[in-house]
């Protein structure tokens, strides 16, 4: 059986998806980012309870402050990319979530009353649209290099604060002069696959 979409959709989406390390300095617009956000925005989660927040970091100030939490190995690429997004995940979710799941709106309080399940469902499904927004990110022809190498409680302390949980930095931009390294090697279905 084939795949539905277009094999040219396939590929910009998955099979040339690459990590992009170097960038253009050709602006990501605000207006890309809310195309980006407005398409990313129906994938599903649990509950719909939509816990991923994005933090955009475009002014000179503020990328100094990112670059010093960030691993010497990422700190070049986070300096010069043209648009640079903190991915965090709202521990407070559950407020919204009369409005987002009004199907049960009190799974607010039977659900979620308790911090560690929310900081539990939040990451797990903040994680999950993250990878929404990188795919997005490649939808709007644009690359995007996800980062987890930083200090984590160096960036929550100077960008977010107690209710929110950093997942990664995401690098945007159209990919430069030796953006991609090798292709590295993917498990094959039946090495992940299993019936029972």
């Amino acid at each position: 059986m084939s795949l539905v979409l277009d094999p040219a959709a396939q590929d910009l989406l998955f099979r040339e998806a690459r990590t992009a390390n170097t960038f253009t300095d050709e602006p990501v617009t605000e207006e890309q980012v809310q195309a980006i956000y407005d398409l990313v925005k129906y994938g599903p989660t649990a509950f719909n309870q939509t816990p991923l927040r994005i933090t955009l970091v475009r002014s000179a100030e503020a990328r100094e402050r990112l670059v010093r939490h960030m691993s010497e190995g990422n700190q070049a690429k986070t300096a010069s990319a043209p648009l640079v997004a903190i991915l965090s995940a709202d521990n407070e979710f559950h407020e919204e979530l009369p409005t987002l799941f009004p199907a049960f709106p009190q799974a607010k309080d039977v659900f979620f009353s308790e911090r560690p399940a929310r900081e539990n469902a939040a990451g797990m499904n903040a994680a999950l649209q993250a990878a929404y927004f990188i795919v997005g990110v490649r939808a709007a022809g644009l690359a995007a290099g996800p980062m987890t190498g930083f200090d984590f409680e160096g960036v929550r302390k100077e960008f977010l604060d107690d209710d929110h949980t950093p997942l990664m930095v995401v690098n945007i931009g159209r990919p430069g002069a030796d953006a991609w390294y090798p292709r590295s090697p993917r498990l094959d279905f039946d090495q992940v696959v299993t019936t029972v």
